[in-house]
């Protein structure tokens, strides 16, 4: 690997790195709290587009966790920031939950299922064949397709439920049209999350506990990416993929004296 500068900025993926199955990753908090103390501009990544930045908080602060409302960035805030940029002003019908609509509202869409700019698909723990018939129609009618994220299903205590990307394929293969997906992996979120924190990718380090949307994003970003062995990909597994991450730990824990 070439020689990068020290890191001046981090990101970190929030399941699977710092909570593990609704418990604290040990070290985790201590990291967090390392990384609060050095001054250094940080950010807590999601996929998921359910919550607000604010319930995530609430979430983490259950467990321990000392993060401010400001350090949590969704694919929710990507995907209305993308938007905002992409057409301000603009219009939406969305299907999705508080996490996504409240990040809409907040750079200014109208929500609307009359002629919108944009279907925009997020998650939800109650998908509606209503809702999808709707998106459906509107993408038919000329409405552009942007999806918070590609996750093709998501966990539960009963086991594994269908996610936002399984609804868009059942969308694309109704109309034909494939969405735009703003969150991991694709590298739009790690730029939307830099850019949020006025950090650059070459002195940013990236932490991840998949190989195939934290590691993959964060190397298309340019940043140093670290693969924690505390959720979904192991050592034998990040093998067999054709790029690497710049190293591999057991978990953040590990990482906490080179803040």
């Amino acid at each position: 690997m070439r020689d990068r500068k020290p890191a001046e900025a981090w990101l970190t993926d929030m399941d699977g790195v710092l909570v593990h199955e609704g418990q604290p990753v040990p070290g985790a908090p201590e990291f967090i709290s390392r990384l609060r103390a050095s001054g250094k501009p940080f950010l807590v990544l999601t996929n998921n587009s359910i919550y607000t930045p604010r319930d995530l908080q609430a979430r983490l602060t259950r467990m321990g966790f000392d993060v401010p409302e400001q350090s949590i960035w969704t694919a929710a805030l990507a995907t209305a920031q993308f938007l905002t940029d992409q057409r301000p002003g603009g219009s939406a019908y969305v299907i999705g939950e508080a996490g996504l609509t409240t990040a809409m509202h907040a750079v200014g869409y109208i929500l609307s299922d009359f002629a919108p700019d944009y279907v925009v698909l997020g998650e939800t723990r109650t998908y509606s064949f209503e809702a999808i018939t709707k998106a459906v129609r509107l993408i038919d009618g000329g409405a552009r397709f942007i999806c918070t994220n590609p996750d093709p299903t998501g966990p539960s205590a009963e086991g594994a439920l269908p996610a936002a990307g399984s609804v868009a394929a059942m969308i694309s293969k109704a109309t034909g049209v494939e969405p735009y997906f703003v969150g991991k992996p694709n590298p739009m979120m790690m730029r939307s999350a830099l850019n949020a924190i006025e950090a650059h990718s070459e002195s940013t380090l990236m932490i991840g506990d998949r190989m195939d949307t934290d590691i993959l994003c964060g190397l298309e970003a340019g940043m140093e990416t670290v693969l924690v062995l505390t959720g979904i990909s192991t050592r034998a597994e990040a093998e067999r993929y054709p790029y690497r991450p710049s190293r591999i730990v057991d978990s953040v824990a590990d990482l906490v004296d080179e803040i």
